[in-house]
């Protein structure tokens, strides 16, 4: 079977499992993103036609809600929070850090190898412990460039044990 017949395959057990529900929608990006990683375009085609909708309505859908990704990410996702509080204690020089020591940009939020994404965030929920940084799903509270940096090198050692 070819691959891309195993991705598919994979993404209409997806579809089946929700009995194409148009109201199923959101879950079955979810999920989609949660197998593939992303949202590519040729997934989101899939859907559009396997559940009978335009490709407008899903690729509205998946770029309206900030938790979908059209473009690949990391193996590890950090958000750095630039919320007032955050910002107000320091989230830019961690921000510009991490761009540094990972070779990102605003433009360019994945690295080559594909082990991290930098994301900003307008708040993490967690003012009292600002600036806050989430890394791989742990938060991070009264973080420096410097800490983050030491989080970053842990992550990568931990990926190169695996």
């Amino acid at each position: 079977m070819e691959n891309k017949e195993i991705k598919f395959l994979k993404l209409q057990q997806i579809i089946d499992a929700h009995e194409g529900k148009i109201s199923h929608l959101i879950a079955i990006l979810q999920e989609s993103q949660a197998e593939y990683g992303y949202l590519p375009k040729e997934v989101l085609t899939y859907i559009a036609t396997a559940m009978g909708i335009s490709p407008a309505t899903v690729l509205g859908v998946a770029t309206f809600y900030a938790q979908f990704s059209l473009i690949p990410k990391g193996k590890y996702v950090i958000r750095v929070c630039d919320g007032t509080a955050c910002h107000v204690r320091g989230s830019e020089p961690i921000m510009m850090g991490l761009r540094k020591e990972l070779s990102l940009s605003a433009d360019k939020p994945t690295s080559d190898d594909l082990m991290f994404t930098l994301e900003t965030v307008s708040c993490l929920g967690a003012c009292g412990l600002a600036p806050v940084v989430v890394a791989d799903e742990e938060v991070h509270g009264q973080m420096t460039p410097d800490g983050i940096l030491e989080v970053v090198k842990k992550l990568a050692s931990a990926a190169s044990e695996n």
